[in-house]
């Protein structure tokens, strides 16, 4: 049995509210923001307005006698390379290395409902208004309302406010699914490849698009975990980032290799995945040149990536997100393994993931459950999502 807890832990001191005072929201307690770093993370400063209120989790990576300096005020967990070989053992090996997918440790050890997972060089954006932007509050509306991934709504999300359902569409689909994931996008640098860094190096993303959609069923996307929410009762244990980093012949790809599993047991369970809003200001760029070479081997194997993904099929009696990455796992050794003896090793390590995940998350009868009642989720709207919101939110 592992034993948990972290090298550092403070706690925000909260004040009961008067008894005037409307109940406080119990959000803040569903939700953890997860941090991957190797500095100081002063960048908290220009969240406080939004995060002081949430839990944190910083996962700090590289040199774990480095001292990482927490402004004060925030309620977190900080864990280093000890930590995570101490509570993990011998299955540490599945937790990267020098590489920000060491955040999936942040994804095992929190017991929330919520995960918001962001980078130390993001900060807040602004809409066009000149109002900054909640990033998580938006989050959390797009994974608390359902998602429609059986047919495409020319509105986008009609769950927002303002949307709705076009005419033609289903009405025996206007109730939507479960949603798992929602991936928000960026203004100033953009999630560029190297090559693309290379030839467009001046390039910046100015343009905001005030839309939210679902990725259609069957379609895969490219996910960042730059600016990345997700239930992690749903898809928690689909949400691995692989063997990325120190002495691995690859990098950059963590978060595609996320995204891939995930969308592709999300649409065996019949979950949802949206993609758009919230934004946020990514700060800077990192080196294209140095990049390039991390991530040469990824831009040959994606091409032997997509295709497989498009062709997995789990069988029925994967019903939960777990069993459902198991025989993924198994595919990926059978499949993947002839085109570089790495993904024998991420084979290997996807079934340790897992084998870490349930023995610090042991199933509850409601998880157990979980597939039985997913087709029962009541729809959302933008509206109700507002009410579930107003005291969890600065």
């Amino acid at each position: 049995m592992f034993s948990l807890s972290p090298i550092e832990t403070t706690t925000m001191f909260e004040p009961t509210p008067p008894p005037s005072s409307p109940p406080p929201s119990t959000l803040k307690d569903e939700v953890d923001i997860v941090i991957p770093t190797i500095r100081n993370v002063d960048f908290l400063e220009k969240w406080r307005a939004f995060f002081e209120p949430y839990h944190l989790i910083i996962v700090q990576d590289g040199d774990p006698s480095k001292v990482i300096k927490v402004p004060q005020g925030f309620n977190y967990e900080l864990y280093n390379r000890n930590d995570i070989n101490r509570i993990l053992g011998s299955k540490a090996s599945c937790i990267s290395i020098k590489d920000s997918a060491c955040r999936c440790f942040g994804f095992l050890v929190s017991k929330k409902k919520y995960i918001f997972t962001i980078e130390d060089d993001c900060f807040v954006a602004k809409d066009p208004s000149g109002k900054d932007i909640n990033a998580l509050e938006q989050h959390i509306k797009n994974l608390v309302t359902p998602s429609t991934p059986y047919f495409f709504n020319t509105l986008y999300d009609p769950y927002r406010e303002g949307a709705d359902f076009v005419r033609g569409y289903p009405f025996s689909l206007r109730e939507g699914v479960p949603t798992a994931v929602s991936h928000g996008l960026w203004l100033n640098i953009a999630d560029y490849d190297a090559p693309t860094h290379l030839v467009k190096p001046l390039d910046r993303n100015k343009r905001y698009v005030d839309a939210v959609m679902t990725t259609p069923k069957g379609a895969l996307f490219p996910m960042s975990g730059m600016n990345l929410a997700f239930n992690r009762e749903l898809i928690g244990p689909a949400m691995y980032f692989g063997l990325m980093g120190d002495s691995q012949p690859a990098g950059r790809y963590a978060s595609m290799w996320a995204g891939w599993c995930v969308k592709v047991i999300s649409d065996h369970l019949g979950l949802g995945v949206k993609t758009g809003v919230p934004y946020i200001w990514h700060s800077k760029a990192s080196n294209a040149f140095l990049n390039l070479k991390r991530e040469l081997k990824g831009i040959f194997w994606q091409e032997e990536l997509i295709p497989f993904f498009q062709s997995v099929s789990l069988s029925k009696e994967c019903d939960t997100a777990q069993k459902c990455y198991i025989e993924l796992s198994k595919q990926v050794r059978d499949k993947l393994g002839k085109v570089d003896d790495y993904f024998n090793k991420l084979s290997d390590a996807m079934v340790t993931w897992i084998q870490c995940w349930d023995e610090l998350n042991p199933p509850s009868p409601q998880s157990q459950s979980q597939s039985r009642v997913l087709s029962l989720s009541l729809p959302l709207h933008d509206d109700d999502a507002a009410i579930i919101l107003s005291n969890g939110s600065a």
